[in-house]
């Protein structure tokens, strides 16, 4: 494990991870499963059935994983339960519909942003002897490279599974798996015989503002072509993914409320101009069975997309290498807790720092409080992991460190793991 992915004391905001993917029967997870609940109710996503969860992470997209995401600070507000659905066999999803515009006069920006992007927005079918499901994609070239999430293709048992891609004006392709970044929940793949698809265009996500028009194109329910809109809710929102800790992904991730279901995972989040702005990967959901928490599935108009520069960033890695690296500063992490109140973080304090990394030669030390990364405020370890995941590695960061009753600038330059 990548450093501070391991210990999340404190208190944070669990929402239900749930990489759009077909459903598994969810059930409640005891409160104890996640570190910090601390007698609030915490947004954790119950986990599957056991049985389930074996396939489950093959359930690709029509609900994807059943995770908890952690979003560092405050109180949480409940806990989420999936569409459970079963899956139905790979490729009988609604048939994929082309979106055009036929009446210019009355076009929105959203219809202009389907009419670009839908092209280059494939369905992806995952199957094996026991479980099947879907999720969506995104074209990155035209003779047939692939994005999509992780988890819509991993699985135990996947490699002797089938995948699929049906693209949307409807043909189907047999595909492979080029490689996969658990990390950054992304998985590239490569369609057998194809040639003229659309590559979808990529805007720069680092310009996106929170109000911007945002557009989510994808398969949810197995319903491909699907166009829903909103806006970008938020940026460099720290979410951390997974069922437990030690499955955990931290994204630093686009927040929008354009409606995103189960099935939606992979696809695209583009902005006015039909670009590519993120990797719709993960939707947050009201809990039952806590206080002020009433059953939910599905979109509740909180929904997560990893950016389009890491996103391009790490397809890239994978397609050259087959594997992707990300930035390594080097240390484990858990969240300062104010004195006063528990649920409220005041940083991530260092615990160990692993030698040799960028942080020992920076001079960072167990007890140490990085209170930001550059100028990013930074309140929980959550946050530090995902300010650090959102940079290259070998770039240079500044830290602000608290030691004690002083605090001081670092600057850092990033290692690398796989």
């Amino acid at each position: 494990m990548s450093e501070h992915q391991q210990q999340h004391p404190g208190a944070g905001h669990q929402f239900a991870w749930q990489p759009p993917q077909q459903p598994t029967t969810p059930q409640p997870v005891a409160p104890s499963t996640y570190p910090g609940y601390g007698g609030l109710p915490s947004l954790a996503a119950p986990a599957p059935e056991q049985p389930a969860r074996r396939s489950g992470r093959l359930r690709i997209g029509l609900v994807g994983l059943v995770a908890g995401a952690l979003i560092g600070g405050g109180a949480g507000a409940g806990v989420t339960t999936l569409l459970d659905e079963p899956a139905g066999p790979a490729g009988s999803s609604t048939s994929a519909q082309s979106v055009t515009i036929e009446n210019p006069e009355r076009a929105t920006t959203a219809t202009a942003a389907a009419a670009k992007a839908a092209p280059s927005v494939v369905t992806v079918y995952v199957s094996t002897g026991t479980s099947a499901g879907s999720g969506s994609g995104v074209v990155l070239t035209a003779d047939g490279f692939v994005l999509t999430n992780n988890h819509v293709v991993a699985a135990e048992g996947a490699s002797s599974g089938s995948v699929q891609v049906r693209t949307a004006d409807g043909t189907l392709y047999d595909a492979e798996i080029v490689g996969t970044d658990p990390a950054f929940d992304l998985a590239v793949l490569r369609l057998d015989g194809a040639e003229d698809l659309s590559p979808a265009t990529f805007a720069d996500s680092d310009a996106v503002q929170i109000g911007d028009i945002a557009v989510a194109i994808g398969a949810p329910l197995g319903l491909s072509n699907t166009v829903t809109d909103g806006i970008i809710s938020a940026t460099g929102r720290a979410v951390a993914t997974g069922s437990t800790q030690d499955d955990a992904t931290v994204l630093d991730a686009i927040q929008t409320d354009a409606a995103i279901n189960p099935g939606n995972s992979g696809g695209a989040l583009v902005d006015g101009a039909g670009e590519v702005i993120g990797i719709n990967t993960a939707i947050a959901t009201v809990a039952s069975g806590v206080p002020g928490g009433q059953a939910q599935s599905g979109n509740i108009g909180v929904g997560f997309a990893i950016p389009g520069n890491t996103a391009q960033r790490v397809a890239q890695e994978i397609i050259r290498t087959g594997a992707a690296s990300r930035a390594f500063l080097g240390v484990t992490a858990s969240t300062a807790a104010d004195g006063q109140n528990r649920e409220v973080g005041r940083g991530a304090q260092v615990a160990t720092v692993e030698p040799g990394s960028a942080a020992e030669e920076a001079g960072l030390q167990a007890g140490d409080v990085v209170t930001a990364v550059g100028q990013r405020p930074v309140t929980t370890s959550t946050e530090l992991t995902a300010a650090i995941r959102s940079q290259a590695p070998g770039e240079t960061v500044e830290l602000t460190v608290r030691r004690g009753s002083d605090t001081r600038s670092v600057d850092v330059t990033l290692g690398q793991t796989n």
